[in-house]
């Protein structure tokens, strides 16, 4: 076997429920994500052996230098210590790129990690109250692709928020099924409803009500209209307190420092791209070209068709989002797998820009669950525009076990 082939030994979430005495920050949620993902991997002390932290973008109430203030919190001293800009493709595309430098042997073992505490500093911010947090900072991001999302023409004609653009994704979708207004709301509702049973059980989700889709689909005194056709229950909810951390390196390294094949999950392939970077440049609202681009490019690198994926979490900040995906992957309408493992962000909770990180880490319990089945995973920033897709699994490629 390669040891350089890249797997996820540990991974570790955390949800702070509201109600929770004394609420955390982000950088403790993150630290303890990561202690969780030392624990998971079973081998005992192993975080010094870092030698590279990278951190999401956090919203909330980000620290100075998240990235080197997590290092410092865990007491390790990595030769690397880097902090995204704003995209939800990040989590995905950070285990991209570390897979990469694992395997090229950039790097020894990689600390992913994130977290958002929106719903503790908007109810402090709002009563008063000082929470006894590290001061806030403004961190300069130093890694990903930090163009803005919006151009002054779509800002002035109100296309510069997600509750704004994905709604216009959305009709056109159902223009381009064919469908009424009516028969479209009902088919949000089924598509979405399975998300919620998903949620329903992840002790991890902010929201553990299972609902059925004329809950979901159907305007009301809880599930007020956001921006037609989304009622609440289909928009990402990032008034969250949730944390998470995966830790990669190589299965040789993982070998010598005794974590148990069982932990391992090998990053079989991935793919990022991005469309024309602005909606108003975009040819249709219905696809995206760098959705099929990155998930046919992650699936070749794996050695695989979608036919052989058993489980999947499509990112799913609005409805739109999980067709489009869908629709570019070649999954059929009625397929009988389940879009997600994890609950999707308006149910599981859409903390910023790491909802993905939850979703790897999810998979990565349900693989090792369902040893030798395929995971994908996909990963979605600003306005469908910049994408990242992973594909997992307990099993190398059989090309590289000699």
């Amino acid at each position: 076997m390669d040891d350089n082939l890249p797997v996820i030994v540990g991974v570790g979430q955390v949800t702070q429920h509201p109600g929770t005495d004394r609420p955390r920050e982000p950088l403790a949620l993150m630290a303890e994500a990561a202690r969780l993902a030392e624990a998971d991997a079973g081998a005992g002390v192993i975080l010094h052996e870092l030698d590279s932290v990278r951190v999401v973008n956090i919203l909330s109430w980000p620290s100075k230098a998240p990235a080197h203030d997590l290092a410092h919190a865990l007491a390790v001293a990595p030769r690397e210590a880097t902090y995204t800009h704003i995209g939800g493709n990040t989590p995905q595309w950070l285990v991209n790129e570390a897979a990469q430098a694992i395997h090229d042997g950039d790097a020894k073992m990689v600390l992913v990690a994130g977290a958002e505490a929106m719903y503790s500093a908007r109810r402090a911010r709002a009563k008063g109250i000082d929470l006894g947090w590290s001061p806030r900072g403004t961190p300069a991001p130093d890694a990903g692709d930090g163009r803005a999302g919006v151009r002054d023409v779509e800002a002035a004609h109100g296309a510069a928020l997600p509750t704004q653009v994905y709604p216009l994704f959305e009709n056109a979708l159902r223009a381009h099924y064919g469908r009424s207004i009516a028969d479209h709301q009902r088919a949000l509702g089924e598509l979405m409803a399975p998300f919620t049973a998903a949620a329903a059980a992840n002790p991890h989700a902010w929201f553990r009500d299972e609902r059925t889709p004329h809950e979901i689909a159907t305007p009301g005194p809880e599930n007020r209209y956001i921006g037609f056709p989304y009622p609440k229950f289909m928009n990402a909810i990032i008034d969250v307190d949730q944390g998470a951390a995966l830790l990669l390196t190589s299965a040789g390294e993982a070998r010598r420092l005794g974590i148990a094949e069982d932990r391992w999950v090998y990053v079989r392939g991935c793919g990022d791209a991005t469309d024309h970077w602005f909606v108003t440049d975009r040819v249709n609202y219905h696809s995206s070209p760098a959705i099929r681009a990155s998930g046919a490019r992650a699936l070749s690198m794996a050695g695989v068709t979608v036919d052989q994926i058993a489980h999947f979490d499509l990112y799913s900040c609005f409805p739109s989002a999980v067709q489009i995906t869908r629709d570019m992957l070649g999954i059929a309408p009625g397929d009988p797998r389940q879009l997600t493992v994890t609950g999707g962000l308006p149910y599981f909770g859409g903390p910023g820009n790491n909802y993905v990180t939850h979703s790897i880490a999810s998979m990565v319990e349900r693989l090792r669950a369902d040893r030798g089945a395929l995971g994908l995973v996909t990963a979605n920033g600003w306005f469908v525009t910049k994408h990242s897709t992973g594909i997992y699994s307990t099993e190398p490629d059989r090309k590289s076990v000699v």
